[in-house]
């Protein structure tokens, strides 16, 4: 069975972009569209609005969004399939049960009620710490939304939470006809640690010559699986989430892993995954590895 590719909708600009990113997205991979609207949203996001009808107006809301944005996906590419569906709880859980079954969650950075200052929303930031699918957070200026830069770009961490995240930026990169840019963090001890200026330059050497051998082996197996897919290897002396953050101005995605722990409920997310979620200039793929 085809796992879709699943959107969370609220009828706000946020979430429009997320809808016209997740539509393109499913054309690339030939996949069916899921559009959810949850209709417990307003009240999750602290917004209620009322209507003069008969219907409750969190109903007729949930109507009207799901009507609207599964046309704007229709008319967007008309080959996708697509399908749009209200249910009955809020969004977080709606969108973590379809998570089971579908092939990526695709959300908007900000939701409707979301309050002024916030950098995400409290929706898209359970969402990307939860799932246990890869999740889309669809953020950053036009042109890295709109893929202007033909680069997929991905953080290696260490061996237990990247390899998922490789292996979709490479088959990202595949399906856009684009690159892929793979970024190992390293970093150099303080001369005082040391003691001596030439020990920190042979641990810098050391350190580098590590975080290249590292970005080998992880991209080892992925790359075979896309021949066609051109690579780059980056190793980078500084903090990952500031080497990454600086990567995404000139990406139209960025990648990386989290680890999701078995009996572990709340929001599981790395310091790396939190940054780019919260400040990235271009959308953010969180892909979960489970440990």
């Amino acid at each position: 069975m085809e796992r879709p590719v699943v959107v969370g909708v609220d009828g706000s600009e946020s979430s429009l972009l997320a809808l016209d990113w997740a539509a393109d997205e499913a054309a690339r991979h030939g996949l069916p569209l899921r559009l959810l609207h949850a209709s417990l949203w307003e009240r999750y996001e602290r917004t209620r609005p009322s209507f003069g009808t008969g219907r409750p107006a969190q109903d007729v809301m949930a109507q009207h969004v799901v009507a609207s944005c599964t046309e704007r996906a229709r008319l967007r590419d008309p080959e996708v399939k697509v399908s749009g569906d209200v249910l009955p709880d809020d969004a977080v859980s709606v969108l973590l049960k379809a998570g089971r079954e579908a092939s990526a969650l695709v959300t908007g950075s900000r939701g409707r009620g979301a309050v002024a200052g916030l950098l995400l929303g409290s929706v898209s930031l359970a969402v990307a710490a939860r799932a246990v699918c890869p999740v889309v957070v669809v953020r950053g200026s036009d042109g890295n939304v709109q893929g202007a830069f033909g680069r997929v770009v991905v953080g290696v961490g260490d061996s237990t939470d990247s390899p998922g995240a490789v292996r979709f930026a490479v088959r990202e990169a595949q399906v856009r006809g684009c690159s892929v840019t793979a970024v190992r963090a390293w970093r150099s001890p303080a001369p005082e640690q040391t003691g001596h200026p030439l020990i920190v330059d042979d641990t810098a050497r050391v350190n580098e010559e590590r975080a290249s051998e590292r970005l080998t082996e992880a991209l080892r197996a992925a790359v075979p699986e896309h021949p066609g897919v051109e690579v780059h290897r980056r190793p980078v002396e500084g903090p990952a989430h500031q080497v990454l953050l600086e990567a995404s101005a000139e990406a139209d995605l960025v990648v990386v892993g989290a680890v999701r722990r078995h009996g572990h409920f709340g929001l599981q997310l790395g310091r790396v995954a939190h940054a780019l979620l919260h400040h990235s200039e271009c959308p953010v793929a969180v892909v979960p590895q489970q440990v």
